[in-house]
C-alpha cells in the first residue's frame, strides 16, 4: 500500500509577499519555486541556443542547405515527440523558403528505431524525387552509428539532433545537436526532441538573417508560432518539466487557446469533445498524445504528422478521427495484454504468498502481445506493482523487442547500459531516458535476461525506493474547496513530469459509494469540518479499495471540474484510499 507523505517546504519570502491565491503559493514552494520570475513564463528567459554544442556548426549546413535549394530529409520518430519534431522541422525549413523537403519515419515493425542503414537505403532508392543532399533526424539519432555511416557512404551529410542519452561512441555525423553529449554545457538537460529541433531552428533562422537570406517577398517566419508544436510534443515525451521547458509549454498553450494552434491541434482536441479555449498541459499527456501515438504504435506514424502538417481544417478532422479510431483499438489491445499480465503477476504473487515476495524488477514477455504497445503495458504495471518494468513482444527473426519503464530511484538506461558490459552480446541494441528506455534481445535470451535485469536492479536501487509513496500537498481548508480554486490551479502552470499537478489529501466520512462504469468507484464523501458533501470518483477502483468496515478514510485527490448535461460542478478526482 502506497505511504502517504506530505510535502512541506517553505514559502519564500517572495513568494509569500506576492499577489498569488494562498493555496498555490505553497503548491510552487513545495516544487522548488522560490522567485515569482520561475513561474511568469516570459520567453525572455528561455536559455539561449548558442548553449548548445555543436549548433552553429549545424545552424551553419542547413542554412547552407536552404540558400542553396538543396534537398533536405528529416527523419522522425514513431511517437508523439518525433511526430511534433518532424511536423516543427518541416513547417520551419518550408517558412524559410526551401521547397524540397520531405519526410520519413521508420515504421516500427519493418525498420525499428533511428537512422538504422537499412533506413538510408529506402531514403536513397524509393523515396519520391531526386536523393537528398542533407539528412536531419529528430528525436533520434544518437545511437545511430552505422546508419549514419550509411549515409555518409551515400554521399549524404547528416546533422543529428536528439536529446536520448549518448553512448559511448558518437556517429560520425557532420554535427550533433544533442544537450546530452559529451561536453554539451547547455544546462536544461531535460529538453525533449521537439524542444532540440525548435533551438536548431531558432539557430538556422539566425544565420539565414546574418546572410541577409530574408527580404520582402521572403519574410523571416516568427519562431513563438511553433510553439503549439514543441508544447505538445514536450508534455506528450514525459520529460522533466524544469523552468526552461515550463517556458516552453506555457507559451504553446497560450497560443492553442488563443486559437492560434495549427489545425491539427485544433482538431484532435475537437474530435476528443475538449475545449481549444481550456486546452491545458494535461490535455497534451491523456488527449492528444495519445492519439497520436497511437498511429506509431498500431501503423504509421505518417498520419499523425500530416494531421499536424495541413492547415486545412477539414483535413485535420479527417485525420484527427482516424487517430481516434485508432486510439481506440489501441485501447483494446492494451487491455486485453494488461489482463493477461496482471494474471500472470497474481499467479506469482499468490504462489509467492506476498507482494513483498515480488522480484525487484520485472521482465515479461508473451509472444502474442503487440509490439506497438508493450511501452504502455509496461507503465500500466509499474503503476499497480511499483517495480521497473521491461514488457517484449515478438519482432520477428528470433528477436524481441522490450519497452521499458522505471521508477524514481532507479536510471532504467544506465542499468541496460550496466548489463550490455557485464553481459557481452545478450542485448543486440538499446537507448532511452532515466525513466524509459528499449532494447532488443534473442528471444532465447529472455530468462538470462530476466535474471541479469534482476540482479542489476537489485544493486543499482535502494530497497526503500520501492515503496509507493504518494506525495501529496497536504490539507486544503474546505472553504477553498471550489470550482474557482481547480480553475486556478489548471492554468496557473504547465503541470507534467517532475512539476505534478496539486494533489492532497484529507479525512473524510463515506456517505455514500455506487460502481459506475463497471470499473469505478463513486462517492459522495463529507469533510469532517464541514457541512458539504463533495463528489468524488476513483477510476479504476472498486469497493475493494474501500477499508473493510470502515466509514472514515484518508482520501489522495486533485480538484477538477465535471461538466454534464451543461452544468459544471466540483469533482474530487481519488488516487489512493487508505484506512483512519
Amino acid at each position: 500500500m502506497p505511504a502517504i507523505v506530505r510535502r512541506e517546504k517553505n514559502i519564500s519570502e517572495e513568494l509569500q509577499n506576492s499577489r498569488l491565491h494562498p493555496l498555490l503559493k505553497k503548491i510552487y514552494a513545495n516544487r522548488g519555486v522560490t522567485r515569482l520570475k520561475q513561474v511568469s513564463y516570459s520567453l525572455n528567459e528561455l536559455l539561449d541556443y548558442s548553449l548548445l554544442k555543436d549548433i552553429t556548426l549545424a545552424a551553419d549546413i542547413v542554412s547552407e542547405a536552404v540558400i542553396n535549394a538543396q534537398k533536405i530529409l528529416v527523419v522522425g520518430d514513431f511517437d508523439a515527440d518525433g511526430a511534433t519534431s518532424c511536423a516543427l522541422m518541416l513547417r520551419c525549413l518550408k517558412a524559410f523558403g526551401l521547397s524540397d523537403v520531405d519526410y520519413l519515419v521508420p515504421n516500427r515493425f519493418d525498420f525499428g528505431y533511428g537512422l538504422s542503414p537499412q533506413i538510408v537505403d529506402v531514403a536513397v532508392e524509393q523515396m519520391p524525387g531526386r536523393k537528398a543532399d542533407l539528412i536531419i533526424t529528430v528525436d533520434n539519432g544518437i545511437s545511430s552509428i552505422e546508419g549514419v555511416k550509411r549515409a555518409n557512404e551515400r554521399g549524404m551529410q547528416v546533422v543529428i539532433t536528439d536529446h536520448h542519452l549518448a553512448g559511448d561512441e558518437l556517429p560520425p555525423a557532420a554535427a550533433i545537436v544533442n544537450p546530452n553529449q559529451p561536453g554539451c554545457s547547455f544546462p536544461a538537460k531535460n529538453i525533449a526532441g521537439v524542444g532540440v529541433a525548435f533551438y536548431l531552428m531558432l539557430a538556422v533562422r539566425a544565420r539565414l538573417r546574418e546572410k541577409n537570406w530574408f527580404n520582402e517577398q521572403r519574410k523571416a517566419p516568427n519562431m513563438a508560432a511553433y510553439l503549439d508544436l514543441v508544447a505538445l510534443g514536450t508534455v506528450a515525451d514525459v520529460v522533466p518539466l524544469d523552468d526552461n521547458n515550463r517556458i516552453l509549454v506555457d507559451y504553446g498553450l497560450q497560443r492553442i487557446r488563443a486559437n492560434k494552434g495549427c489545425a491539427g491541434i485544433n482538431a484532435l482536441l475537437t474530435i476528443a469533445g475538449k475545449s481549444i479555449a481550456g486546452c491545458s498541459s494535461q490535455d497534451f499527456g491523456f488527449i492528444i498524445g495519445p492519439r497520436l501515438n497511437a498511429a506509431g504504435r498500431l501503423d504509421d506514424m505518417s498520419l499523425g504528422i500530416e494531421c499536424l502538417l495541413t492547415d486545412d481544417t477539414e483535413q485535420a478532422t479527417g485525420y484527427a478521427v482516424t487517430l481516434n479510431q485508432m486510439n481506440l483499438q489501441r485501447r483494446e489491445i492494451e487491455a486485453e495484454m494488461l489482463d493477461q499480465a496482471n494474471d500472470f503477476l497474481q499467479q506469482q504473487s499468490q504462489s509467492l504468498q506476498k507482494d513483498d515476495a515480488l522480484p525487484v524488477a520485472m521482465a515479461l514477455y508473451d509472444e502474442q502481445w503487440h509490439q506497438g504497445v508493450v511501452g504502455l503495458l509496461a507503465s500500466r504495471i509499474k503503476e499497480k506493482f511499483h517495480r521497473p518494468v521491461i514488457a517484449f513482444a515478438d519482432a520477428g527473426n528470433g528477436d524481441i523487442k522490450g519497452s521499458g519503464r522505471s521508477i524514481a530511484g532507479l536510471h532504467i538506461r544506465d542499468v541496460l547500459d550496466a548489463i550490455s558490459k557485464q553481459h557481452s552480446g545478450l542485448i543486440s541494441k538499446f537507448g532511452g531516458h532515466a525513466m524509459a528506455a528499449g532494447l532488443t534481445i534473442k528471444q532465447v535470451d529472455f530468462t538470462a535476461f530476466q535474471q541479469a535485469f534482476n540482479q542489476q536492479v537489485s544493486i543499482a536501487m535502494r530497497l526503500e525506493d520501492l515503496n509507493n509513496i504518494s506525495e501529496t500537498d497536504g490539507s486544503v481548508d474546505a472553504d477553498l474547496m471550489t470550482i474557482e480554486t481547480s480553475e486556478v490551479f489548471k492554468y496557473a502552470s504547465p503541470w507534467g513530469q517532475l512539476f505534478p499537478e496539486p494533489v492532497f489529501d484529507d479525512i473524510f466520512n463515506i456517505v455514500n459509494w455506487r460502481i459506475v462504469g463497471e470499473k469505478h468507484l463513486k462517492l459522495d464523501l463529507a469533510r469532517q469540518d464541514s457541512a458539504e458533501v463533495f463528489s468524488a470518483i476513483a477510476f479504476n477502483k472498486t469497493d475493494s479499495a474501500l477499508p473493510a468496515g470502515k466509514q472514515c478514510i484518508r482520501a489522495v485527490y486533485k480538484l477538477d471540474v465535471n461538466e454534464f448535461r451543461g452544468k459544471r460542478n466540483l469533482q474530487l478526482i481519488v488516487s489512493h484510499i487508505e484506512a483512519v
